[in-house]
């Protein structure tokens, strides 16, 4: 029952539960505790679908009689019967599949990622290297595209780039909006973030895997970005630096100021302010997600696996 009880929260975390979560209006005025959240149910679908195989693994090895686990087929079979038993063996390797997806999902992402931004940094330092205006802050660089946009590269050097149409187009403060959220980027390290959520995304098979984690979180990054930079300068100034480069295009691996989600964001900066009750019931909700079927399934398994191991 543990191993048929960890596949169902498995499949339920990496399903319809993300489904029903992205299609919610709260994260927009608690966006800090909605990733929590977020981050709360990857970690317990993943550590589900672990416990799955290990709770199976645990089952085809059956007390010989020693009083030891023994790894005889033909004794499995004759226990659980040979469809029970060939269920159990699909699972289990979907579970090794996922583990080993996960660990090569994160080094691909990480290497990938990191090399991407080297190279863009790169170029972006030699292309403003021959602006004639020299940049205003540490990390900043100024690229003479016509179109406004501004984005930065995360990392141990770390960039700020924006454009000279940005420059020219926007007002002092509203530059100042649009650095500050850019600034806020790199200050959180919101890229770790995006990085883990998409290892696992890869990691899941696609048949149970959704994206609705993966859009959510870049969504809820770009909200505390916008919520440190109404703290500078107020809502009004970034509401229409973001209008300014919301047709912007930027390379991967960056994070951008504009992008298909700005209407979403300056319809919040008209609206409510963010709420301590909805942030209050997120962070106990992601608590729950974990505890709860770590006290529920988790605890009784290890100490039957305890018991038998004792023998």
């Amino acid at each position: 029952m543990s191993a048929l009880a960890f596949t169902i929260v498995a499949l339920l975390l990496s399903g319809p539960v993300p489904a029903m979560l992205a299609r919610a209006t709260w994260p927009l005025r608690a966006p800090r505790a909605a990733i929590v959240l977020w981050q709360s149910i990857a970690l317990a679908a993943v550590l589900s679908a672990f416990s799955a195989g290990i709770a199976i693994a645990s089952r085809l090895f059956e007390p010989g009689p020693d009083g030891r686990p023994t790894a005889t087929v033909a004794t499995a079979i004759d226990d659980l019967g040979r469809p029970l038993w060939a269920a159990y063996i699909v699972v289990f390797a979907l579970t090794l599949m996922i583990g080993a997806r996960l660990a090569v999902a994160v080094l691909g992402v990480a290497i990938a990622t990191r090399r991407r931004r080297a190279h863009h940094r790169m170029v972006v330092d030699l292309v403003a290297a021959h602006h004639p205006r020299p940049p205003a802050g540490s990390g900043l660089r100024i690229l003479g595209v016509a179109q406004p946009l501004a984005y930065c590269l995360p990392g141990v050097r770390s960039r700020v780039v924006v454009s000279e149409g940005a420059l020219n187009t926007l007002s002092d403060n509203e530059v100042a909006a649009i650095l500050s959220h850019e600034r806020a980027h790199l200050r959180a390290r919101h890229d770790l973030v995006l990085e883990m959520f998409t290892a696992v995304h890869a990691a899941f098979p696609r048949l149970v895997r959704s994206a609705h984690a993966l859009n959510a979180v870049r969504l809820l990054i770009e909200l505390l970005a916008d919520d440190a930079a109404v703290r500078t300068t107020g809502p009004t100034p970034l509401a229409r630096a973001l209008v300014a480069c919301a047709s912007s295009r930027t390379p991967r691996g960056a994070l951008a100021a504009g992008g298909p989600t700005t209407v979403v964001r300056v319809r919040r900066l008209a609206g409510a302010p963010n709420s301590r009750l909805l942030a209050a019931r997120a962070y106990a909700a992601a608590a729950a997600v974990l505890v709860v079927p770590t006290l529920a399934l988790a605890v009784p398994w290890l100490t039957e696996l305890h018991r038998l191991f004792m023998l």
